[in-house]
């Protein structure tokens, strides 16, 4: 008997451990993203670029984690998650030094585009690591561990706008944030998973072609980043033309959004083990599809955040339930599925910012913003599929 309790309580000490080596990975991955967010504005002043060769500059960095996500997939099948976790994370974080001093647009589109590569790879991976990690378990954390992402997006863009406001430079607050991040991943990589997938997944083809269930996720995927992407991009000048907000304080919503969606997170997972996945992803469609309709017609500045409130609400844990869905489906490999759902839905985020500008220049803001309301409405729907049930097992 006390040689089996010392077999479980080791268990217990193996599977806690690499908890929270995945949360770190993902606590990475939010500090490395924002991180670069609050070196925009200097690389522009720097370079003294105009809004048209800036956004062509930025478009560096979705293209390079387009390029490297479908890959991404089949390097954790084939080396294991924990080399591509650290190995992606470590060049993500020695990049950003060389994005804060890069002394010409063509050398910071090259660095951003790597960069890129290396943020989309980090995706990628950490989200197989967590599949794995809450099917070892077989209990629901997924949530969780995207929530630490959205921690570490606040640890990254506070930490970088504290060090820049006292004073410090742009590169040498970049070589802290490094130092950081480099810490924060050899504290990961001692419990990170090591094996590689098995044979026959790591001969799949290296760019898979989503079928079956897995377009299904995918698309669902697209929507939900979509109006998140949306909401960053958009959201302000929402509150600024209906709110009755003044420029300065357009910002709020996002904020609230994004606070919104990060308490959602962190409590997520005990809330889909009380309701199960179906049931809140239907929930949550329905209550950020309400937010969006509120932020669309509401005139009162106060009543126009609670829409953004119920917006990050809502969607906060739908896409940690179509990754959790993604490594579950038997159609294709889990790495290849999650690879191509993490894609899509990333496609979702670049193609938001266009195709509302489109929309509402055809329309109005409150038209595009009500047809993200809409597809919320959809996102509900599809939870009625049995892929999400199909999960709970």
């Amino acid at each position: 008997m006390a040689y089996l309790a010392d077999q479980a309580r080791n268990r217990y000490s193996i599977e806690s451990r690499q908890r929270l080596s995945t949360r770190l990975a993902f606590l990475v991955a939010g500090m490395g993203t924002s991180a670069w967010g609050a070196l925009v504005p200097f690389a522009k002043s720097r370079m003294d670029l105009d809004p048209a060769e800036l956004g062509l500059v930025l478009l560096c960095l979705g293209m390079g984690s387009l390029t490297a996500m479908p890959l991404a997939g089949r390097l954790t099948s084939r080396f294991g998650c924990r080399l591509v976790i650290v190995s992606s994370g470590a060049i993500a974080s020695l990049l950003l030094p060389l994005l804060a001093i890069a002394p010409h647009p063509l050398l910071l589109a090259i660095s951003l585009s790597l960069f890129g590569a290396a943020i989309g790879t980090l995706d990628v991976s950490m989200n197989i690591q967590a599949v794995i990690v809450e099917k070892n378990h077989g209990k629901t954390l997924m949530s969780g561990f995207h929530g630490l992402y959205s921690v570490g997006g606040f640890i990254g863009a506070g930490g970088m706008a504290l060090m820049l406001s006292a004073g410090l430079r742009p590169s040498m607050a970049c070589v802290s944030m490094t130092v950081i991040v480099v810490g924060t991943l050899c504290l990961a990589a001692p419990h990170l998973l090591r094996a590689a997938a098995a044979a026959a997944e790591r001969e799949s083809p290296v760019f898979a072609v989503p079928h079956g269930a897995v377009i299904f996720l995918g698309i669902v995927c697209f929507a939900v980043f979509l109006a998140e992407g949306a909401t960053l991009d958009w959201g302000a000048l929402l509150l600024t033309i209906n709110g009755g907000f003044t420029p300065d304080r357009g910002g709020l919503g996002y904020a609230v959004f994004a606070i919104a969606m990060t308490v959602g997170r962190l409590t997520g997972d005990r809330v889909i083990r009380r309701w199960g996945r179906k049931r809140v992803m239907m929930l949550g469609g329905l209550c950020a599809a309400a937010g969006f309709s509120i932020a669309t017609l509401a005139s009162a500045s106060q009543i126009a955040l609670v829409g953004f409130l119920l917006i990050g609400l809502g969607a906060s844990n739908i896409a940690p339930i179509l990754f959790t869905a993604a490594g579950r489906q038997q159609d294709m490999p889990p790495a290849a599925a999650i690879s191509a759902v993490t894609t899509l839905g990333y496609v979702g985020v670049l193609a938001g910012p266009a195709l509302i500008g489109f929309v509402a220049h055809a329309t109005s803001l409150r038209v595009a913003f009500g047809g993200l309301g809409c597809a919320m409405l959809l996102v509900a729907g599809s939870s009625r599929q049995g892929l999400v049930s199909q999960s709970e097992k």
